[in-house]
């Protein structure tokens, strides 16, 4: 099940929490941020310990101070690759697997690669809501995905992109 949320990311009570970063570890909006910065110093020194990491890559650390119990960090640009539609598939792709590995049931995800000077917010929608429906598709945890946006007009964006991209795979349901 996807669902659309607005609030903050740092107060989702899931299981887990997707964070996405830059390969040197600099959170990519400030939900990332705040995220790391409700969980803790430990957590983030656990993070700080694990260095530099790939364009598409994503780790998993405790949640620290937070809800939720874990964090998973996802790298979706570098200072040398900003952020595009590829990088931001490849980079969810592993948090979901990260996320699987650890059987999480729920996962609390941003819009991922929005912003100034990136993509649009139609564009991060759809290359999201195609992974998490491929995810959702293969029967494996987390089977709970909720996109947190911060306005009714990401919420709108999302959840029209959920419902399409659903009526596109399962027309028949409709």
């Amino acid at each position: 099940m996807i669902s659309v949320v607005i609030g903050e990311l740092a107060d989702q009570k899931s299981e887990g929490l997707l964070r996405p970063i830059r390969s040197d570890l600099a959170p990519l909006t400030a939900g990332a941020r705040d995220a790391l910065l409700h969980a803790g110093g430990q957590v983030e020194e656990r993070l700080r310990q694990m260095g530099t990491l790939p364009v598409g890559g994503a780790v998993i650390t405790p949640g620290g101070a937070l809800a939720a119990p874990f964090l998973i960090h996802i790298v979706t640009a570098s200072e040398e690759e900003s952020e595009s539609a590829l990088s931001v598939q490849r980079a969810l792709r592993n948090g979901l697997r990260r996320a699987t590995e650890w059987e999480l049931s729920s996962l609390a995800i941003p819009p991922l690669g929005v912003g100034v000077g990136h993509l649009e917010i139609e564009d991060a929608a759809r290359a999201m809501v195609e992974i998490l429906v491929n995810h959702l598709d293969e029967g494996r945890p987390p089977l709970h995905l909720f996109i947190v946006v911060g306005s009714d007009y990401e919420a709108d964006v999302f959840r029209r992109m959920v419902d399409e991209v659903t009526a596109e795979r399962f027309p028949m349901r409709n």
